[in-house]
């Protein structure tokens, strides 16, 4: 079954306080699982995302798309990186996810989807 685990964070605040040690120990973490990960052939695809502050968000407004900067104005903290993983249960991606929320304090877990929703 695929999953997809999503990372959320804020680099600001983490460079702020965060020590450089923490973070280079973090960094080795992801690279390894990583490695891990597509070893095990479980990894389908990862992808770390750059700082919020490039984002745009596309809106609807009369009918027409409009850009504006930043993912969300109320919210610090955005999507900044995930993990498509190709697993034997939902027990596995959850035992994965542990490791992660160790550097990253919350991560969610959705099933990815193989077709639409029956209607």
């Amino acid at each position: 079954m695929k999953y997809m685990l999503m990372m959320f964070g804020d680099t600001e605040s983490m460079l702020a306080t965060a020590s450089k040690e923490w973070i280079e120990e973090m960094i080795g973490f992801m690279v390894q699982l990583d490695k891990d990960l597509e070893a095990s052939g479980e990894l389908v695809f990862q992808q770390g995302l750059a700082d919020p502050g490039t984002a745009k968000t596309v809106r609807l407004q009369d009918g027409l798309p409009v850009a504006t900067d930043g993912p969300f104005a109320e919210a610090k903290e955005s999507l900044i990186g995930f993990w498509v993983v190709d697993v034997e249960s939902e027990e596995r991606v959850l035992e994965i996810a542990g490791q992660i929320v160790e550097y990253s304090g919350r991560l969610e877990i959705r099933p990815a989807m193989d077709a639409p929703p029956d209607l």
